[in-house]
């Protein structure tokens, strides 16, 4: 039984941001209440008759009453046949790569979220597996390693955090399944408000409910989201990935839940305005005196724009990179002197962030030391410029 059939009174099928703005039309069957009420029970009672009333025995095995329907709401945004709920993106990521078969090939970006190479590199050889890092967006370099050897799985990120490069999602489905592997995506940048990777060839979608989704940096969450009419083998591993996450644990309280659906609500007007306003930034700030290189694929001239612009629709996300002029050091002291910028890891959220990645990733760090990674937020384009600006010049005068 799906989330509709249980709880809407929608007789027809609406558009993507519609479904995000109404969280499926759902009501409270009791109350007609419309946000959902929070069950906090990690434990549910049966019966006389030995009965689950609502189908949920523990937290850990079902989840709460509310899950259904976040994860009823997010396969709808995404296309997909069904979704589970993980207490974060990273739980969500490495529970793919843990349920697959020991001695499994995997082909991975060299450029991707730092958490997962952190956790490919440390843990991902102990577990068997084999890890192939390739520059995903050289095809033929996919390609090549993809077909060097038998492989389960290739795992794509697009745009790539921190650098922003593309990757052309329907050439790398291609070659995964040609070569008889899985291919998928982690759409946490671009959301389903601008991509769309089941109509590009994945077979599987994870996001980090934490950044955009949410939207508002009070929520840590992941989501997996698997491919509309999959086949018996894409529901196999489905459903390993729906026993990993009982048996081992990682989902989130239902408070979390509530958050995170909540959030959900006003992902489309959000990430308008906040791609709308990361171009005016990465358009201002190209071939700036003080500033080498601006990555954002938004930009005609960005390497990854051709591509970026066949997949992304309505906007191209709110991340953007600055790489400083000068010694490396600059990038660092311009982050010291943003003031409306704040100083914080994660991305995603309506507050403008500032990262100096380097820094925070350590010497195990891939991030251009002269980089400096900004989410942007709701905040007036003026104001952000203004702030940058006065950063930059401030830096550019201090004595190293």
């Amino acid at each position: 039984m799906t989330n509709r059939d249980t709880y809407s009174p929608w007789t027809r099928e609406y558009r993507t941001e519609t479904r995000a703005a109404q969280g499926d039309g759902w009501r409270c069957p009791t109350t007609g209440a419309v946000p959902p009420p929070v069950s906090l029970g990690a434990t549910f009672a049966r019966d006389d008759q030995y009965r689950s009333p609502a189908g949920i025995a523990y937290l850990r095995d079902q989840g709460s009453p509310g899950y259904e329907q976040l994860e009823g709401v997010v396969a709808g945004l995404e296309g997909g046949s069904d979704a589970l709920v993980f207490s974060s993106g990273l739980a969500a990521a490495t529970a793919v790569f843990q349920v697959l078969p020991a001695g499994a090939r995997v082909v991975v970006p060299e450029t991707m979220y730092f958490g997962l190479t952190k956790w490919l590199l440390e843990f991902g050889g102990e577990r068997g597996l084999e890890v192939v890092r390739v520059p995903m967006d050289d095809l033929d370099a996919v390609a090549g390693a993809v077909g060097a050897a038998p492989t389960a799985l290739v795992w794509a990120e697009s745009p790539a955090n921190p650098t922003w490069l593309v990757t052309d999602l329907a050439a790398c489905a291609e070659v995964a399944h040609r070569a008889g592997a899985l291919f998928a995506v982690d759409n946490t940048v671009p959301t389903p408000v601008h991509t769309r990777p089941f109509e590009l060839g994945a077979d599987l979608v994870m996001h980090s409910g934490t950044k955009y989704l949410n939207g508002h940096n009070d929520v840590v969450a992941g989501l997996l989201v698997a491919r509309p009419e999959p086949s018996e083998r894409h529901q196999e591993f489905w459903e390993r990935l729906r026993l990993h996450r009982r048996l081992t644990g990682p989902i989130p309280g239902p408070w979390e839940a509530y958050l995170l659906l909540r959030g959900i609500r006003t992902l489309f007007p959000r990430m308008r305005q906040i791609s709308a306003t990361a171009l005016t930034l990465a358009e201002h700030f190209q071939g700036h005196p003080l500033i080498s290189k601006v990555a954002y694929p938004g930009l005609p001239g960005d390497p990854g724009h051709e591509i970026a612009s066949r997949q992304m629709t309505g906007g191209y996300s709110g991340m953007l990179s600055l790489h400083v002029a000068g010694d490396w050091q600059r990038s660092l002291r311009a982050a010291e002197h943003c003031e409306l910028f704040i100083r914080a890891t994660s991305l995603g959220g309506v507050e403008s962030l500032i990262e100096h990645r380097y820094t925070f990733e350590g010497p195990d760090s891939t991030s251009p030391k002269d980089m400096l990674r900004l989410s942007i937020g709701l905040e007036d384009p003026a104001d952000l410029v203004a702030d940058l600006e006065e950063a930059l010049e401030r830096a550019a005068k201090d004595v190293p």
